[in-house]
């Protein structure tokens, strides 16, 4: 609910539109690579992805399975029967002068993600891409032209931009866990398209607007606000007639949406069964039983086994969850540690101070499983201190080896043995009689006071809490 400072209450409507490119080898109707990082214009492209007469086209089984995939993931309706469309429209980056595309039949329909339901998800060819920054002409490149694309169509159900924000992360989270996208909007493998409305009356819907360019989520979620202050600005002046059904751009250095064109409808793309590719049966060519169980563990799922068996916090959880590779890590450390409690540790270890060292140098790594074991269960007996494992932590980032020698080489490993510390600790209460004496009448800084001492004493080898344990038992 969007409320103005002077009570009267507006109430905005939105929809997102998002493309993925596909992360398959060949393009999407023809054998062309797929290769987002070609840097050489016009390289992979054939006479099937330029639209020459007489090729074609011959849809890619891979692209096909990867939509299933994410259709499963959201628990959505796998169509049995599909078909692909022609979608009319003339701009110089669609060689054919129509995109493949799908109309009546999509492969996947319904679903819900983040808490908003899902229309429809299906596949079509991406278009070339033109650049504008050569003088006053445009060149294309067509390079991306035919690469798998999926487009997913939320129901209008969003209602903030924070909203639209978090749905398009959590997509994007999903394609990188699947491993069909990497979803890069600042690459362009990942579009995100909001469509925008407000109205005054609540159950119906405004004049909608499309905004397009979008090239990161902070921009989705600032144009999103932005429309809807214009909006609302309008609303307030009685000139609401002047929103109109649109196509708006967001220019970034002016934090501020601009008209582009009409927003067409479906009429004006002229839909129709595309001749050259046959109709099918998904059933015909794919087990979706089978990859329904052979799907990567969600996002979701990996969240509520974090949090119930390792214990971790929400803040930490997110992290593992968006890098697989740290997940990884962290699972297999996991696996050797004989104390599953020590999870927990091994974690902080792990987001507090090695991506931070790592961050800083990037010639650091992680080291085996095995050797991060062995520190974490080091801090765990006692060991060590924190200032230690830190030391060791830093040491094995460098050159994977065993903390426990470090440990000796260091002269860090920590004495937690009762008979040895005892004579010590004797040692120094006797050498601070005042000090033993403030703690016997009650002053509690006192006893920190000799705990200091005995670290000295010992050259910081005194486990602490043993130290403080005797230190109790021997001032009764």
């Amino acid at each position: 609910m969007y409320t103005h400072p002077v009570e009267k209450t507006y109430y905005p409507t939105i929809g997102l539109e998002i493309h993925a490119e596909l992360k398959t080898a060949s393009k999407m109707f023809c054998g062309c690579k797929n290769d987002p990082d070609e840097e050489r214009q016009n390289t992979n492209i054939c006479p099937i992805c330029m639209g020459h007469p007489g090729t074609l086209p011959v849809p890619n089984k891979n692209a096909i399975e990867q939509v299933i995939k994410v259709g499963i993931a959201l628990h959505s309706t796998i169509a049995n029967f599909t078909e692909f469309d022609r979608k009319h429209y003339f701009y110089p980056d669609i060689p054919k002068g129509y995109q493949i595309s799908q109309y009546k039949y999509p492969i996947v329909s319904g679903g819900t993600l983040a808490g908003v339901a899902i229309t429809r998800i299906h596949l079509e060819e991406d278009t070339g891409l033109s650049k504008h920054d050569r003088g006053a002409f445009t060149l294309v490149d067509y390079n991306r032209a035919g690469v798998p694309l999926m487009e997913l169509v939320t129901e209008p159900v969003i209602h903030s931009a924070k909203q639209a924000g978090d749905f398009a992360r959590e997509l994007q989270l999903l394609l990188r866990t699947l491993g069909v996208s990497e979803a890069n909007l600042e690459k362009g493998e990942m579009r995100v398209e909001p469509n925008i409305s407000l109205s005054d009356e609540e159950g119906k819907f405004g004049t909608k607007v499309e905004v397009k360019n979008l090239n990161s989520f902070k921009s989705v979620e600032k144009a999103i606000a932005y429309e809807l202050a214009r909006m609302e600005a309008l609303y307030e002046a009685g000139r609401q007639d002047e929103i109109i059904q649109e196509t708006r751009g967001w220019d970034e250095a002016k934090q501020s949406t601009f008209s582009q064109r009409s927003k067409e409808n479906a009429q004006d793309y002229r839909y129709f069964p595309d001749p050259d590719i046959p109709k099918f049966e998904l059933s015909t060519f794919f087990d979706i039983e089978h990859l329904r169980k052979n799907l990567a563990e969600l996002p979701d799922a990996k969240r509520a086994r974090y949090a119930s068996d390792f214990g971790l916090k929400e803040s930490d959880v997110e992290v593992y969850v968006a890098t697989p590779e740290l997940a990884a890590f962290l699972e297999s450390v996991a696996s050797v540690l004989t104390d599953k409690n020590s999870v927990q540790i091994a974690s902080n270890y792990i987001i507090s101070d090695a991506l931070g060292a790592i961050a800083k140098d990037p010639t650091l790594k992680l080291p085996t499983s095995e050797h991060f074991a062995e520190l974490v269960e080091m801090v765990a007996a006692g060991d060590i201190t924190s200032r230690g494992a830190k030391d060791i932590l830093t040491e094995i980032l460098k050159d994977s080896r065993s903390p426990k020698l470090i440990a000796e080489e260091k002269g860090v490993k920590q004495d937690h043995n009762e008979g040895t510390l005892k004579p010590l600790i004797e040692k120094v209460i006797a050498e601070n009689e005042k000090i033993a004496s403030d703690y016997k009448a009650g002053k509690e800084a006192a006893l920190q006071a000799l705990v200091g001492m005995v670290m000295k004493e010992s050259k910081g080898s005194a486990n602490p809490g043993v130290a403080i344990k005797l230190l109790k038992d021997l001032l009764k």
